[in-house]
């Protein structure tokens, strides 16, 4: 094991080996203690895709407030689910089959587009700023955190994060958009050890074996994360359990991490060292 990945495995504390089981009860309770130590708040909110991570994310999270009514006997606990389509999703079925396994306390239905496509055309019309189609895409991602965040504001919520090791790892999310967030139940997790809770908690294989895929781009819809990335998530996944892995995928992974730095850091200020070295 290289230096590098034994510092990445560090940092994003990645164990080799987990315990299904206990790491739903650890989870639900981390998110039952923010809550308690928080009193002002009475919402979690996250949006939800029809993939692996906000499936899981979600269903933790209802699993937590659900507990926390119980336990409290103050009802105004809640867990709302978001779904964020642009347009018409592609894979709103697999959405649907998510909002159905999580069982929210509430659901509700944002359509991004008139307000991603509007300040693109803002831009195009009045400040003669051509949009790329990836650019968009990461604006699409932003305008979600946008609803997500207006909702917690308005609900005495916090907003639920997705974000897990491999995706940590490679930087694949968008700043200020899914990688903006209040609390990250996954923080720790690589791909695999996700499914494995999804698994413990009875979720549809459909649910944990779908191919990942952002879909933010109209260019290239559909398209998985692993084209996106150049590596497979198994790859990325033994690398974070410390296992070897072939040097052409070592080289992607740490090209990836190196590349995404400044994602997994809040804005730089003077005092900070990172971006010289």
């Amino acid at each position: 094991m290289t230096e590098l990945q034994q510092m990445i495995i560090t940092n994003l504390q990645v164990k080799p080996t987990i315990d299904a089981k206990q790491e739903v009860t650890r989870r639900v309770a981390f998110l039952k203690e923010y809550m308690l130590k928080h009193p002002f708040l009475k919402t979690y909110v996250l949006g939800i895709s029809g993939g692996q991570d906000s499936t899981l994310a979600g269903k933790l999270a209802q699993l937590a407030m659900t507990e926390l009514r119980n336990e409290t006997g103050d009802n105004a606990y809640q867990f709302i689910a978001v779904r964020l389509p642009y347009g018409i999703q592609n894979d709103e079925a697999d959405a649907q089959k998510a909002i159905d396994f999580i069982q929210p306390d509430k659901s509700v239905v944002v359509n991004v587009k008139p307000s991603v496509d509007a300040l693109v055309n803002e831009l195009k019309d009045h400040s003669q700023i051509n949009i790329s189609d990836f650019n968009k895409g990461n604006i699409k991602a932003r305008q979600r955190m946008v609803a997500q965040y207006a909702i917690a504001g308005q609900e005495s919520g916090a907003v639920i994060g997705t974000d897990h090791a491999a995706e940590n790892l490679t930087g694949f999310f968008t700043k200020f958009g899914d990688g903006a967030a209040d609390i990250l139940p996954l923080f720790g997790l690589n791909k695999r050890q996700g499914k494995a809770l999804l698994k413990e908690l009875n979720a549809d294989k459909s649910l944990y074996e779908k191919i990942p895929t952002a879909d933010l781009e109209e260019n290239k819809p559909m398209i998985s994360d692993e084209d996106a990335l150049g590596v497979t998530y198994d790859a990325i996944d033994d690398y974070l359990e410390g296992k070897q892995v072939s040097d052409k995928d070592r080289e992607t992974i740490e090209t990836w991490y190196k590349k995404a730095e400044h994602k997994r850091h809040l804005p730089i200020t003077l005092g900070d060292t990172f971006w010289k070295e």
